[in-house]
């Protein structure tokens, strides 16, 4: 649950770099919550619940991805190929599950080594 509050608290943060398992447990974290609102929305018909939800985790969803990308050394901007109709997601979800960086780059120092100093 700490990487999930991590991102909350980093909300608006663009800049700098996500670790994979971050970015991940991030996404895991949110797609069960949004599930069991969209259940919970279904049983008290309130289906706008877990968009509800959506809504509000979308600016730290987008921020922990381009973090993710700046990691793997790309621009965030690169989240922008995801609307390429078929094939762009593709590509953005191989970026995001792909290794990152292991030395500096202009995005900063690896959070891989950093943390574990």
């Amino acid at each position: 649950m700490n990487w999930y509050v991590d991102v909350l608290k980093k909300y608006v943060a663009f800049s700098g770099r996500a670790r994979r398992q971050e970015y991940w447990m991030f996404t895991l974290i949110n797609v069960i919550i949004a599930i069991v609102l969209a259940v919970v929305g279904g049983a008290i018909h309130f289906a706008a619940l877990a968009a509800i939800y959506n809504l509000a985790v979308l600016l730290p969803s987008l921020g922990v991805a381009v973090r993710r990308l700046h990691d793997t050394g790309r621009s965030g901007w690169s989240i922008l190929v995801g609307i390429i109709p078929l094939v762009g997601w593709i590509f953005v979800l191989v970026w995001l599950a792909s290794d990152g960086k292991p030395e500096e780059n202009q995005y900063g120092a690896n959070p891989k080594y950093t943390a574990a100093v």
